[in-house]
């Protein structure tokens, strides 16, 4: 480990602020990959709960730089549009229409407003009203459609916040709704920054309170100042004829929810002191009972900032948990409680404990329901007799699924499903939900009482073929009631109508026709939406197939290739490869092995998509299979570096050997994780030409209390920490690198100083890199000037450094 250290300090002093420096415009890619990339995007589409309104909106493909030029704040873990008072980075929608499934029929929508930038889309409890947030000239304005008149009404123009929380909230009788409002004399008037009256201090008290690597914490009395500001919010009772009434105070309000039968409402709000460590969501809180008035009735739970978790992923706060309401009775609430502080390394047979108390009755008590052998992980509520229970324990992939009796916490649990969260072709699916008598999802039982229902998505080695089951809750066996048959085309389900006659809304595809929504019934199709194929041309001049090969030592291996339409490569020869790659973890090879996807899902051409260069003559491996598996009884990272080398090489000589790839020209690239694994490539390996690495870390030292899937911490497996870190290598990195990164990346771990550390010290070493920085771009990229930009520097360096390759 010494000489590790030593090696960083001296990487350090070798990097000098030397390197050129390059006056540039954005510039554009190649037509015929601008072409693909301008292409505007199919309607976004949100639907009522009971099937039959379908919401379309239109979207553009992607941001604009102005817009990720608007002013952001970041306090607390959250980046705020001050002007706003609402999250930064927003998605709208420009455009919207409905239409009616049951009578096939448009919605003629009246009254919208002239100009649309519409988000926070939602329908009424029984869906006969849909709210949107219509922001115009940084002033939200809230509006509600009446769905059988297709009447538009602006019911609200008033600054809101959404800062920490939705802006708004429908009461359960749907005749009007809950917003968070800012407290007048708010709007555009932020504290002042004064001059520091002394230093920030943060001290160490002795205690372990070990966090990953956050950005965008509070650093200052002064951030405090401003993350209250921002944050303080008033809520109004708003009718919909517009009529408006107080109904709670100003406060840090993180979440509101009504209680099943709308006669509470759960309320939780921030508490001080802030932290300088953590999140927002990670701070203290207090949970408060209040009636459907907005009455306070009482205190239901608060606890304090959350610092000292485990790094664990099977570690958890201490205290209440999952506060939230049981969805098949009126007014009970349920939580988790840890039984074991928290803490994995403490040896016990039960883990968690499972509470349930009706607020209803003051003089109620929390009854204890359940106790886990594993870490809680969800609940399906179904009726006094059954909910589904499940647990789950990280460090060994194990997954527990129950039944319990809520009502009848003496009748135990019975074991329904015992699996490996790793094991996707054993994957029994998960239990479907309908609308109950309070309007919230619980269970969905057959008629009779005797059956439940699980959907799936149908993991097999020819692909996904997604499945309708039947369960019999007495014998626990399954019956198929329907599975897509996945020969030529991709069919999920999206909702489900009446399982027992097998009528579901499913989205269907292939290789080169778009995902569209039908109704099925049993066997039969019918069309809801007719999207056309908005790729018509690049489908006629690319081919795509699954590709399946092995590792060294066994594993299998699998990805998706595309060459040009029309390529022999007897007559053509070998092409030069762009591989593309994401790096996953796992604990049994088997597992490691298995097909993730269907070779029938639609091309997507996402701004990150590798596809593209198909059309500037490359071959490319898209997803290849980078698994990295546990092996003699280790952890996965123990032999991160070698498994990366068998894995690409494994792909690079099924290529070659095919005659299609040439070895001396393949490029590797990847995104995040991926450009990690990218720079290691490059460092241990000379299997390249170049490399692309987009927004990764490349120096585990920044992250010590754990990365991605690794548990550990620096001063636990220092060598492993150091034996990961490409910067540490940076010395033998000799293939060309082009190192992209948003300059305001906000993803836990990949600061921008990750890939100016490494381009620095690649550069101070005499090797070959270019960084790119994208102004105002957080981890993955959005605005399109940005966009275009990162894929002229993509294929700029595919032509220089790849495709005229030679040894």
């Amino acid at each position: 480990m010494k000489k590790g250290v030593l090696f960083l300090i001296f990487i350090n002093l070798l990097i000098m602020n030397n390197y050129a420096q390059e006056e540039l415009k954005f510039q554009l890619p190649p037509r015929e990959i601008l072409d693909l990339v301008d292409i505007k995007p199919q309607p976004a589409v949100v639907m009522d709960a009971d099937n039959r309104y379908l919401v379309m909106l239109d979207r553009n493909a992607m941001k604009s730089l102005q817009d990720l030029a608007e002013e952001e704040v970041r306090l607390a873990g959250v980046r705020i549009n001050p002007s706003l008072f609402m999250p930064s980075r927003k998605t709208y929608y420009l455009g919207i229409a409905i239409r009616d499934l049951l009578e096939n029929r448009e919605v003629q929508l009246r009254n919208l407003p002239s100009a649309l930038r519409i988000s926070d889309v939602r329908f009424s409890p029984d869906g006969h009203f849909l709210a949107f947030i219509n922001t115009i000239e940084n002033r939200p304005s809230l509006w509600v459609i009446d769905i059988k008149t297709g009447e538009a009404r602006e019911i609200f123009n008033q600054p809101m916040n959404g800062v920490l929380a939705a802006p708004y909230l429908w009461l359960p009788d749907e005749s009007g709704l809950l917003v968070m409002v800012v407290p007048e004399g708010l709007w555009n008037n932020p504290p002042e920054k004064p001059l520091p009256v002394g230093p920030s201090v943060q001290e160490a008290s002795g205690k372990k309170a070990p966090v990953r690597t956050y950005q965008d914490l509070l650093r200052n009395p002064y951030d405090e100042q401003l993350f209250e500001y921002y944050a303080t919010t008033n809520i109004l009772k708003i009718k919909l004829d517009g009529t408006l009434m107080p109904f709670l105070p100003s406060a840090l309000y993180a979440g509101l929810s009504w209680s099943p039968d709308g006669n509470f409402l759960l309320v939780s709000t921030i508490q001080k002191p802030f932290s300088y460590k953590v999140p927002y969501h990670r701070f203290a809180m207090k949970y408060t009972l209040h009636a459907k008035t907005g009455e306070f009735l009482r205190e239901i739970y608060s606890h304090g900032v959350i610092e000292d978790v485990p790094p664990s992923f099977d570690a958890c706060e201490k205290g209440r948990r999952e506060l939230g309401w049981r969805l098949d009775a009126s007014a009970q609430l349920f939580w988790v409680e840890a039984l074991d502080g928290g803490d994995p390394s403490v040896e016990t047979s039960e883990r968690d404990a499972l509470y349930l108390m009706d607020v209803s009755n003051i003089e109620s008590q929390p009854v204890k329901v359940a106790t886990t052998s594993l870490r809680f992980s969800d609940i399906i509520w179904g009726n006094g007799k059954l909910a589904v229970l499940k647990e789950n324990w990280y460090k060994t992939r194990k997954s527990l699924t129950y039944f319990i009796a809520p009502d009848e916490p003496s009748a135990g649990k019975r074991l329904v499903f015992d699996v490996s969260t790793e094991d996707l072709y054993n994957d029994p699916g998960e239990f479907i939900t309908r609308r109950g008598p309070f309007k919230t999802q619980i269970l969905w039982f057959s008629d009779d009482k005797k059956f439940l229902y699980l959907e799936g998505e149908g993991f097999s080695p020819q692909g996904n073929k997604p499945f309708l089951d039947q369960m019999n809750l007495q014998t626990l066996k399954t019956h198929r009631l329907w599975q897509a048959d996945g020969k030529s085309t991709y069919e999920s389900i999206l909702r489900i109508i009446d399982p027992q006659k097998v009528k579901l809304i499913t989205s269907v595809e292939s290789k080169f026709q778009n995902p569209n929504l039908y109704f099925r019934e049993k066997n039969q199709l019918k069309a809801i939406t007719s999207f056309p194929n908005p790729y018509a041309d690049f489908s006629q001049k690319v081919v795509s197939e699954k590709v399946f090969y092995k590792r060294s030592d066994g594993v299998d291996l699998d990805g998706t290739l595309y060459l040009p339409a029309g390529y022999d490569f007897e007559k053509d020869g070998p092409l030069p490869l762009l591989m593309w790659a994401y790096p996953r973890e796992y604990k049994d090879a088997a597992h490691a092995g298995q097909v993730k996807d269907s070779p029938h899902q639609f091309v997507r051409l996402h701004y990150g998509s590798p596809v593209f260069w198909v059309l500037r003559g490359f071959a490319v491996l898209d997803e290849a299979a980078f698994p990295i598996v546990a092996k003699d009884g280790g952890e996965p990272n123990d032999t991160f570096v070698e498994q990366l080398v068998e894995n690409a090489s494994a792909a690079i000589d099924y290529l070659a050997e095919r005659g299609i790839v040439d070895r001396r020209r393949v490029a590797i690239g990847g995104h995040s994780y991926g450009a990690f694994m990218v720079a290691n490539l490059l460092a241990h390996s000379d299997l390249f030409a170049a490399g692309i690495a987009r927004s990764g870390a490349y120096n585990r030292t920044l992250t010590p209390f754990g990365f991605q899937s690794e548990e550990r911490t620096f001063w636990e497996a220092p060598d492993i920490y150091m034996k990961m870190s490409p910067f540490v290598y940076a010395h033998k990195i000799k293939a060309p690198l082009l190192l992209i990164h948003g300059d305001a990346d906000n993803n836990p771990g990949t600061f921008t100083l990750q890939s100016e550390r490494m381009f620095a010290a690649i550069n101070g070493l005499g090797g070959t890199a270019r960084l790119v920085l994208l102004p105002f771009e957080s981890h993955g990229y959005a605005a399109r000037e940005n966009i275009l930009h990162m894929l002229w520097e993509t294929d700029r360096w595919l032509e220089k450094y790849v495709k005229t390759a030679s040894k």
